[in-house]
């Protein structure tokens, strides 16, 4: 019976057909031989439960050979098999129209990775990943370790490994994690750039309280819980009445006035006072919960979310308007240029900025910030000294300046005296840009910084969407939401500006940004240096100060060394000095 079922078995083939484009024919079914069977013939859940075993880059590029495959792989069943396959113990799927789906691609594409600044190793590595963590959507490191929030309101803990190598401190990697808390909303700790100010975590959460004590019934009351970062011990609380939800946090000032600013579902903010060096202490405080100036003058308002540093904070309405915060004369004359509106008596009043669009998100760093509309364009503002906010120059703005070379980011981060911008190179390709000061490494590639956007060494990976630096690390972190789009809008063609239009009289180009002056300006400065030498680094230098693409500064500082190594190395590639 064996023998004769072999011929048979091979004579029947398996042909994979699609509705759209028919059956495919094989070489013995055009010779009238064999009998193919089409993959439509299976019971669908057959081929379901057998494309679920595919890795997801593989179900993802199977989806994509005709239509019968397309819909058979975006099916929600193979979705809910790959989802418990990658996260067993996920117990919740998550929410949204397809919430197998997003929690599997939630969970396929979470991680965290970071790049030492210092030492020999110039590589990013990544964090373990916890479990139970249900995708990632914020990170925040501190001195000594780094917390997640996961998309269902699980903070995680994680733990991580300090070596020393010659002497300096360095990041090995995440050695273990606990969980925190459940319930949380969001967290927040010093806004300084610098972690070792990073003492305290405030976790905004919701809990279950007895309506009555000595009863059984409850209800959800929002509160705020105050963890040591070091251990993890929680060593404050404070609950607010049940009438008043939260969904975000941030910290402002200094120790002994750190000042809670908490926003409301309605989009209102709400503010109290902590004295920090007293959290440790066993006793109990009664703090004041106040509505915020910029809610109480302009009532009219929704916030829809808020940034600060030490000494600022930066409120985005819904109607993408922005309004700001400023506390101290230093960072307000940084900002704006001059100390004209500056009240010292009354600092929260919020300024508003005068912008040309709507701003969807927003950075903050010490003394300049950044800013991108719904058209993709990024505009920066403040103290420019380090050339951190990218105009090719090192010239302070006092307003928002756009960056012109640079489009549609997909997030941006403001530091102490840099900037960093995640872009999409390509279709399947991200980079990072940096500018601003290089010292410590904190732009890889570029030690010596540069005043425009260059891209750096990092390899960014598929899926990043947030970023932070530190003086001792840069952390990516990677998950996709499939629910989650940058709601860009093309620019109207009449509002597209770098265009030069014919002046109305002469018909002329005009020149509104003074690019034929700063050309002759660049001219005379190379003309001066007096051997080929010092013309190919002016050059160099003046490249780094033009408004180009990342991708064209990369090339003619290429070229320049190319032509730089060979007229070193005397082989007369490039003219003499008295004709350069």
């Amino acid at each position: 019976m064996g023998e004769k079922a072999v011929p048979l078995l091979r004579r029947r083939r398996v042909k994979r057909s699609c509705p759209s484009c028919g059956p495919e024919l094989g070489v013995e079914e055009k010779k009238g031989k064999g009998n193919p069977i089409s993959i439509q013939l299976f019971p669908p859940e057959l081929v379901e439960h057998i494309i679920s075993f595919l890795p997801v880059r593989d179900l993802v590029a199977l989806g994509q050979t005709c239509r019968y495959f397309h819909e058979v792989c975006d099916a929600e069943g193979v979705w809910r098999r790959i989802c418990r396959r990658l996260s067993p113990r996920l117990r919740d799927q998550g929410s949204g129209v397809r919430p197998w789906k997003r929690a599997a691609i939630l969970n396929y594409t979470k991680g965290l990775y970071f790049q030492a600044f210092g030492g020999r190793r110039r590589c990013l590595s990544k964090s373990v990943a916890p479990l139970l963590a249900h995708g990632y959507r914020r990170f925040l490191p501190t001195k000594d370790h780094v917390f997640i929030l996961d998309y269902v309101g699980t903070l995680f803990f994680l733990k991580n490994a300090l070596v020393s190598t010659l002497g300096q401190m360095q990041w090995k990697r995440a050695c273990r994690y606990v969980v925190l808390c459940r319930g949380a909303k969001d967290f927040a700790s010093d806004p300084r750039c610098d972690t070792v100010y990073r003492k305290y975590l405030y976790v905004l959460a919701t809990r279950e309280q007895q309506e009555v004590v000595g009863t059984t019934s409850s209800r959800a009351c929002d509160c705020v819980e105050v963890y040591l970062q070091s251990s993890g011990q929680r060593v404050f609380k404070m609950t607010f009445h049940h009438s008043m939800t939260f969904k975000q946090i941030v910290l402002v000032g200094q120790e002994t006035q750190r000042a809670l600013l908490l926003l409301t579902e309605e989009g209102k903010i709400y503010s109290l006072v902590v004295n920090e060096t007293q959290l440790d202490q066993p006793r109990s405080y009664t703090v004041q919960l106040a509505l915020r100036k910029v809610s109480h003058y302009l009532p009219h308002l929704r916030v829809a979310c808020m940034t600060s540093n030490q000494s600022s904070t930066l409120y985005v309405t819904d109607q993408g308007e922005v309004y700001f915060e400023v506390h101290t004369p230093g960072v307000y004359r940084d900002l704006f240029g001059t100390l004209q509106a500056f009240d010292p008596l009354d600092q929260q009043m919020p300024l508003a900025l005068s912008l040309p669009a709507k701003i969807l998100f927003c950075a903050l760093g010490y003394n300049h910030l950044g800013l991108v509309d719904e058209f993709g364009r990024i505009f920066m503002q403040g103290n420019n000294r380090y050339g951190q906010l990218g105009t090719g120059d090192k010239m302070d703005r006092g307003e928002p300046t756009q960056v012109r070379y640079l489009q549609r980011p997909i997030t941006l981060w403001c530091g102490l005296n840099h900037s960093l911008v995640l872009s999409q190179s390509s279709e399947f390709s991200k980079e990072l840009l940096g500018c601003g000061c290089g010292a410590g490494g904190r732009l890889p590639g570029w030690p010596k910084g540069s005043a425009s956007f260059v891209k750096l060494q990092v390899k960014v990976p598929l899926c990043a969407c947030a970023l932070c630096a530190t003086r001792e690390c840069l952390y990516i972190l990677s998950s996709h939401d499939i629910e989650q789009h940058t709601p860009y809008r093309d620019l109207p063609a009449s509002r597209v500006v770098g265009i030069p239009e014919p002046s109305l009289g002469t018909g002329a180009p005009q020149d509104p940004g003074g690019t034929a002056q700063a050309c002759e300006e660049y001219l005379s400065q190379i003309h001066s240096c007096h051997t080929l030498q010092d013309r190919m680094e002016k050059m160099k230098e003046i490249v780094g100060w033009m408004p180009l693409m990342a991708a064209q500064k990369d090339f003619f500082w290429e070229a320049l060394d190319m032509l730089q190594k060979a007229e070193g190395g005397g082989g007369g590639v490039g003219p003499p000095a008295s004709e350069t």
